[in-house]
């Protein structure tokens, strides 16, 4: 017998990992079902979907629907986050579906897969954050402030010529200042920076539950790709490893044992897409909301020091990942209620930082909110995003350049949302920059 072809794993994954799903919440959305309804109106990219995220607070902390379980609470949220009850995964990983998935997933690295850091649990995890954070520290972080200020004005300074005219925002500063950060972090040559760009935009969707198969394919497409080019980088590195910290973490042992080759590419692969995909999103959604609050925008230019609250509150109302899941491990309590082992428990982190317990007059944008740090965006618990301080550093600096550079910045129409669930920002952000 002839062995599968890999167009035949493929299609076969696809069924498994999106083409059920997207039957199952068609048919519970269409029967009023609020996660279903969220999950589709996600892909839009709509600012609606905050509505639905408020419907689903008003049926209490913890909604019940036909997928699982969903919660707004803030304390639900991070009880969810940080409870050894949980764990993350996803339904589909186990029985008989999850080896049919397994047997027809593709061999790359995927962000959603093992040992991807978002999906492993301790002991792996904790091995593999402890290599990772000792090269991602705080201090390197803050040493790489000042080069990140330089980048922000080389990039504003070439927006001079162009300041009259309308720009994209998200591909002439939003995505370039990140993604030129995180390609000084990593080694990457300054040739390979718009391809590695490409590489994270092609499979940012990867995080998502539903995708058509056409899209399914292209985001496949750009993992493998993404997937030869970081082996290639890697070697490239132990061969002649430089003072960049990738070279650090090819090299870094912990009791005598790194990271295999898998595990690196996994590592690396995600720590290079997260370190500038979310931040891409930050910048955007922060621009627009200091954008359409003039008086807060003049509160800002009035006492500079609020920028890192600025950072916060961007973070707060708008995040870069609107949710994520976890499994229960076992039956378990959340804000009361049983929750069955094997149940799915999503996380509405944009729901949480917006939970009227917790923060005053919570939809509305205030640049000086004194427990705007208190949301819950770089998620909790062992999987708290490890690139968070790198960026609040870039988000603070990217924000505070552009407006000091163009306070009179007005956006333009044809503003698009990148039409992902998980992630959430803005894929084109039209602007004139001195009007």
């Amino acid at each position: 017998m002839a062995a599968p072809t890999s167009e035949l794993r493929s299609a076969v994954h696809w069924g498994v990992a999106h083409g059920l799903p997207t039957l199952f919440l068609r048919r519970a959305a269409a029967r009023g079902d609020l996660q279903a309804r969220l999950i589709r109106l996600g892909a839009t990219g709509s600012y609606e979907v905050f509505d639905l995220v408020e419907e689903i607070r008003s049926h209490g902390p913890l909604y019940r629907s036909r997928i699982g379980h969903v919660t707004t609470s803030h304390a639900a949220v991070r009880h969810v986050l940080t409870s050894d009850d949980f764990r993350t995964g996803l339904p589909t990983a186990q029985g008989p579906l999850g080896r049919v998935s397994r047997w027809a997933a593709p061999s790359t690295l995927h962000p959603v897969e093992p040992p991807s850091l978002l999906v492993t649990e301790p002991p792996d995890h904790t091995r593999y954050r402890k290599l990772v954070t000792r090269v991602f520290t705080m201090r390197a972080v803050e040493r790489l402030r000042e080069r990140t200020e330089e980048i922000a004005a080389d990039l504003l300074d070439s927006l001079e010529a162009r300041a009259s005219d309308p720009v994209d925002l998200v591909e002439t500063y939003c995505s370039v200042l990140p993604v030129t950060v995180i390609a000084e972090i990593l080694g990457v040559p300054e040739q390979e920076r718009g391809q590695v760009l490409d590489f994270g935009s092609a499979a940012a969707p990867s995080l998502d539950l539903g995708l058509g198969f056409r899209r399914y394919r292209s985001v496949t497409r750009a993992l493998a790709q993404f997937d030869a080019w970081l082996g290639r980088h890697l070697e490239t590195l132990r061969r002649t490893p430089g003072d960049d910290l990738l070279s650090q973490l090819v090299a870094v042992r912990e009791e005598g044992r790194g990271l295999d080759e898998t595990e690196l590419k996994a590592t690396a692969g995600l720590v290079l897409a997260a370190g500038f995909e979310t931040t891409v999103n930050l910048l955007g959604n922060g621009i627009a909301l200091l954008h359409d609050h003039p008086d807060e925008r003049a509160r800002v230019r009035a006492d500079p020091s609020l920028w890192p609250n600025v950072v916060e509150e961007a973070l707060r109302l708008d995040p870069p990942v609107l949710l994520t899941g976890r499994m229960a491990v076992r039956d378990t309590e959340v804000a009361g209620r049983v929750v069955r082992g094997g149940s799915m428990v999503t996380a509405i982190l944009g729901g949480a930082n917006r939970d009227p317990d917790v923060f005053a007059d919570p939809l509305r944008f205030d640049v000086a909110r004194p427990n705007a740090r208190d949301h819950i965006s770089f998620s909790a618990g062992r999987h708290h995003c490890l690139g968070a301080q790198l960026a609040r550093m870039e988000g603070e600096v990217g924000l505070r350049a552009i407006w000091e550079r163009f306070p009179d910045l007005r956006l333009e129409s044809g503003a698009r949302r990148r039409e992902t669930r998980i992630l959430r920002g803005f894929e084109t952000l039209p602007a004139t920059l001195r009007p």
